[in-house]
């Protein structure tokens, strides 16, 4: 038996759906990072023929990021959808303890934020910092993401790593509409 037949398939590179049969001349870092790259970019087409050939939908990257992270966090929905409909994991964390959910809460980007809800994704995943997608996007002024994560089921009394929930985030920010949204939510009157 070669040392090549002896390799387990997931040890084996699959071929580069870009590059036609075989995939030759392409190291497992090279089909990788282009795999990485098409969940970047939001070549949904390519990440279907990646996937199609073998590539593990959850893969990690630099920082831990999966494909999804990327995806998601680019606002790319076509690609988004691929990766979920072949099991990627929603509720994967990169190394800051970040999910997709948290990014689309920072970039404000309701579409993704409903489609990765309804996939699964846990509204209430806090990063490292404690921090969850609820106070992303009341931080960043994301109003309708946070409205859409409260209709999800949110936690508005969830406390971040200095002691601050979305409650306090918006009266920081200066945000009274979103407050009062987020105390009807927790049932304070006004």
């Amino acid at each position: 038996m070669t040392e090549e037949s002896s390799r387990t398939q997931s040890e084996q590179a699959p071929a580069n759906p870009a590059a036609g049969e075989g995939g030759q001349g392409f190291t497992r870092e090279q089909v990788d990072a282009l795999f990485i790259n098409a969940a970047r970019e939001g070549d949904a087409d390519l990440l279907a023929r990646f996937l199609e050939a073998g590539m593990n939908p959850n893969q990690r990257a630099e920082k831990g990021y999966t494909p999804l992270i990327l995806a998601a966090y680019n606002g790319h929905k076509d690609a988004v959808r691929v990766l979920l409909d072949r099991g990627a994991d929603a509720n994967l964390q990169d190394e800051k303890g970040a999910t997709a959910l948290a990014g689309v809460a920072f970039k404000g980007d309701v579409a993704l934020a409903r489609l990765l809800l309804d996939a699964g994704a846990e509204v209430d995943v806090p990063n490292a910092v404690g921090r969850t997608p609820l106070m992303f996007a009341v931080m960043f002024g994301r109003d309708d993401v946070a409205r859409v994560l409260l209709a999800a089921g949110a936690n508005v009394l969830l406390r971040d790593g200095e002691g601050l929930n979305a409650l306090d985030l918006a009266q920081r920010q200066g945000n009274s509409t979103l407050l009062q949204d987020l105390k009807k939510a927790v049932g304070i009157s006004a």
